[in-house]
């Protein structure tokens, strides 16, 4: 499917709401209503080739990465064309959305270390990113930003303990142009935050050698007492392999990547993933 010349602004939004969880979760009941009238309203011309709806989520998905690159798009190319390198040579598992406080992080990975990243698009503005960037520093070893690469020098300015990653439109493609300097620090308030409740019982116990005693209605704050005697070091480690013990899949696609971010965000295993592009085969008839 040729990209035509112009689009609608109004067009490149409905587009963009398709990647999204809640569609995601009907396609996965065959439930293609919403791709459907997607086809009606804008490409009824596709109907008489029988394409599949798999192939006009990618014709979809191509439209905004040239003339409409959100968050899904920068996000999901990240994952494709840099992460999955990470993921393929090292013990690493990611998260979308990571919680933090009142921050959500785009993007958090843990696998030595723990990293958070936090994307920029040209749609964004800039107006809470000094709080989300402080409240990663107190949790994370390494924080970066992707940012487009036409204004990259007003991120340059930012904080330079944080890592800047350039996305180049025009290319395609990421560069690391300033590294992160590595935190040891964490604020144990912040990781109790994140951290289930039998993950800081487990953190403390495994530390101490032995489960501390508590009851209900205490075990949160002797937790985070006992946390705090805890060297900076060895409290990140723990983190980090508590985050990598959590149920996350992280099955990817490099045939279907445009529908990666998809994936990681719904955390679908291999069978889900296998089952959801099945249901997107169908010809639209």
């Amino acid at each position: 499917m040729r990209l035509g010349r112009e689009y609608d602004i109004n067009q490149l939004r409905d587009y963009s709401s398709l990647f999204s969880r809640c569609e995601v979760a009907k396609w996965y009941k065959n439930d293609l209503s919403s791709l459907r009238m997607k086809v009606d309203r804008y490409d009824s011309s596709l109907i008489k080739r029988r394409h599949s709806y798999l192939s006009y989520l990618r014709y979809v998905y191509r439209v905004l990465e040239r003339f409409y690159p959100n968050e899904y798009v920068y996000k999901n190319e990240f994952i494709s064309k840099w992460l999955l390198q990470e993921i393929g040579v090292i013990d690493s598992i990611v998260f979308s959305e990571f919680r933090l406080g009142k921050a959500v992080a785009d993007l958090a990975m843990f696998n030595g270390v723990s990293k958070v990243f936090e994307i920029k698009t040209l749609l964004d503005k800039e107006a809470r990113l000094n709080n989300q960037l402080e409240q990663y520093g107190q949790l994370f070893n390494e924080v970066y930003l992707i940012v487009p690469e036409v204004k990259s020098h007003q991120y340059m300015k930012r904080d330079i303990s944080t890592g800047i990653i350039i996305y180049s439109h025009a290319a395609n493609s990421f560069s690391l142009i300033r590294q992160p300097q590595r935190n040891e620090q964490i604020n144990v308030d912040v990781l109790m935050q994140v951290l289930h409740t039998h993950e800081y019982v487990t953190l403390v116990e495994q530390y101490f050698g032995e489960r501390p005693k508590f009851h209900d209605f205490n075990k949160f704050q002797i937790c985070k007492e006992l946390m705090r005697q805890i060297p900076m070091h060895a409290l990140s480690k723990q983190f980090v392999e508590l985050m990598k013990s959590r149920r996350m899949h992280n099955v990817f696609s490099k045939e279907e990547s445009q529908l990666n971010q998809l994936f990681l965000s719904m955390n679908y295993s291999a069978t889900q993933k296998h089952q959801l592009l099945s249901n997107l085969n169908t010809t639209i008839s």
